[in-house]
């Protein structure tokens, strides 16, 4: 595990994403910038101490954007999300996906294999370009290499990367490979069979072929600690016993931290099949969304993280990554609530270092000025939990 992992009670963390500052979008969209956008750079460039913003104040008073600008402000959005997480407290840290089109389709860009089919819906208003698999899965160029080049070569926290998952790649994509005609006289069970051994040769495909090589890929650059996003997992539920596969098939015998992203669902759907998931140290998973607003550490005061006495039970003795933030509201989640939602787990727990706390998923869905306050009254609380814990 990585030094902050093995040492520190009560490791906060954001989960990955963040929003894309107006000045970045537009700019790298070929779109005018408005005094609004210029007036943002500077702001939080000031209100974050980020080296020499004037430099990124300039460089955007100076478009057109060729490909090397437009790379150069994708870093400085880069290191400005570094500053915002730094900045509130964060002991481990990460860009937010700034130098990202977006976690799907960073990827399948990436990848041999793959043809892309049009936009649909992920949540909220947020939308990804699904594509289809339509021949042998492989790595094109690995993906997140230069990005964690100049992460590593500005961060001052610990760095953690996120990395999209195997089994919601295959899950977001159209099979047009895979999937098999099936003969109407072969029985409802054989067409079955035949179908599910089909998806699980595609699931399958993709974490040996692509996800796997992208991981060995950032582990030879130095990358400590590697989040797999898998916020499909339990789209079937009986594909459970498929997902833990694909995640072992892309991370097994690798020397790094692997943790999981498992966003929004009935985490019960995940036990008993997540038991054989011993590789990964950390299960980030979202609670507050669930949880009353109200203070207290009792089993009632705290309905939202019952489910939490299962991660406790698994014999690996993962740690939990805590979701005490909602990401789908502005409300600003006191100290005093953290604390309490931290304590509570702790006493379930009973191991404070087994406890990470995090927001619920990543902060896209709220602009800067919220998730900066949300983070910061998130660290604060965890100091409250630490000190009342003695830890």
């Amino acid at each position: 595990m990585s030094v902050a992992q093995d040492h520190k009670p009560l490791l906060t963390h954001e989960v990955g994403s963040l929003d894309k500052p107006g000045w970045r979008v537009k700019a790298y969209a070929g779109q005018p910038l408005t005094d609004k956008d210029f007036e943002e750079a500077r702001s939080w460039g000031e209100q974050l101490t980020v080296p020499e913003y004037e430099k990124l104040l300039d460089l955007l008073h100076h478009a057109p954007f060729g490909k090397d600008q437009k790379a150069e402000i994708q870093r400085w959005s880069s290191l400005y999300a570094l500053r915002l997480e730094e900045s509130a407290g964060l002991d481990v840290v990460y860009d937010g996906e700034q130098q990202r089109t977006e976690m799907y389709d960073w990827a399948v860009s990436h990848t041999n294999g793959f043809e892309r089919r049009g936009g649909v819906r992920a949540f909220d208003n947020k939308y990804y370009s699904k594509a289809a698999v339509v021949g042998p899965i492989s790595l094109r160029s690995p993906f997140h290499n230069a990005e964690f080049s100049y992460l590593v070569s500005v961060a001052d926290a610990e760095l953690k990367i996120p990395v999209t998952g195997a089994y919601t790649i295959a899950d977001w994509s159209f099979d047009e490979r895979y999937d098999v005609d099936t003969d109407l006289r072969e029985s409802a069970t054989e067409r079955r069979r035949k179908r599910k051994a089909a998806r699980r040769d595609f699931v399958l495909e993709v974490a040996r072929n692509l996800i796997r090589p992208n991981l060995q890929a950032l582990i030879g650059l130095g990358a400590r600690w590697i989040q797999v996003d898998e916020p499909g997992a339990s789209t079937e539920a009986d594909e459970l016993d498929l997902f833990v596969d694909s995640f072992n098939a892309s991370v097994e015998g690798l020397d790094a931290t692997f943790s999981t992203h498992l966003c929004f669902s009935d985490y019960n759907l995940f036990f008993p099949a997540i038991e054989r998931m011993s590789q990964c140290r950390q299960f980030a998973v979202g609670f507050a969304n669930y949880d009353s607003r109200e203070l207290g550490t009792s089993d009632e005061a705290r309905p939202g993280y019952e489910v939490i006495k299962k991660f406790r039970d698994l014999s690996y003795k993962p740690a939990l990554g805590l979701g005490v933030l909602d990401i789908h509201s502005d409300f600003i989640e006191s100290p005093e609530l953290v604390r309490d939602r931290v304590l509570y787990a702790v006493k379930v727990f009973g191991d404070a270092k087994r406890i990470h706390v995090t927001p619920d998923c990543g902060l896209r869905t709220r602009s800067w000025k919220v998730a900066y306050e949300k983070l910061k009254n998130m660290t604060a609380g965890v100091e409250l939990a630490r000190k009342q814990l003695g830890v």
